[in-house]
């Protein structure tokens, strides 16, 4: 077990946070997180987290994928006291990361994510990964990897949409077959520069701006992107009367959506409770 303290790590937030939806509240403060090709067991703690996983696993795996070497405390200094709400919103959301996750994973996860709740989006992806992804065993259960693009390319319009999709199994289906077929080459796209990048991400089916933002925040890390949904437009229009300038938060502009994204969620959860 790997124990990490640190107020700038809170599962709970993460899995929360819009972009991971593959992180399962188990109970009594455990997760159950299912990314790229494993499981790990996660318990929340109010300090940080502990790990359920080997020194080694930790270190080749975890360490990056929970981007434990970025000063997130840094990100949330530069906010300046003026602005109240996004003071409030990161330190309301101070704990989230954003995570090192597998970028075909995040495209078909994000195409699927249109007009779709955070609930409905993880029992989507969670078919998907049942209907064709490899089997992992692991504490007596059987849990399932992401579909490799050749695997969900080999799925039938019917197999998809048993899944949930409804309209998006078509762009599924075919961003698998670009991925499968190596015309979309996920992985060589890691080196390229940001318009390059987005260029080929909106060149997929079904990939607009918002969608192309979150593979590239999510998927590639690149901190820069700024995803706008109904949530963050709300927040804009409502806090910053519909002009949010990114200006002062260049290079991590990804961080603060994500605590705004956090709290404008929470702050309507509460006033509906």
């Amino acid at each position: 077990m790997i124990t990490l303290n640190s107020p700038d790590l809170d599962i709970q937030k993460i899995a929360d946070s819009g972009q991971c939806f593959r992180m399962e509240h188990t109970g009594s403060g455990r997760y159950t997180l299912v990314a790229l090709g494993r499981v790990l067991d996660i318990d929340a703690r109010p300090d940080g987290c502990a790990l359920h996983c080997t020194a080694k696993q930790y270190h080749d795996v975890w360490r990056d994928y929970f981007d434990i070497d970025t000063d997130y405390a840094a990100f949330r200094a530069a906010v300046p006291h003026t602005d109240s709400f996004l003071t409030r919103a990161s330190q309301a959301g101070r704990g989230i990361r954003i995570l090192r996750q597998d970028a075909w994973e995040m495209l078909i996860t994000f195409i699927i994510s249109q007009r779709k709740s955070i609930p409905a989006i993880r029992r989507c992806v969670q078919q998907l990964a049942v209907c064709a992804g490899r089997p992992i065993r692991h504490a007596g259960q059987v849990y399932h990897a992401f579909p490799t693009p050749r695997n969900l390319a080999r799925l039938s319009s019917q197999q998809l949409a048993a899944c949930g999709l409804g309209y998006r199994a078509g762009y599924v289906h075919e961003a698998a077959r670009l991925a499968a077929s190596g015309r979309l080459n996920l992985p060589g796209l890691s080196a390229a520069d940001d318009e390059t990048l987005r260029q080929a991400l909106l060149a997929v089916p079904g990939v607009g701006e918002k969608v192309a933002n979150c593979v590239m925040l999510f998927g590639f890390h690149r901190l820069q992107g700024f995803p706008k949904d109904v949530w963050i437009n709300r927040v804009i229009d409502e806090e910053y009367g519909g002009c949010f300038d990114l200006a002062p938060y260049a290079g991590f502009e990804g961080v603060m959506q994500q605590y705004m994204f956090y709290y404008g969620r929470l702050r309507a959860k509460s006033a509906i409770s």
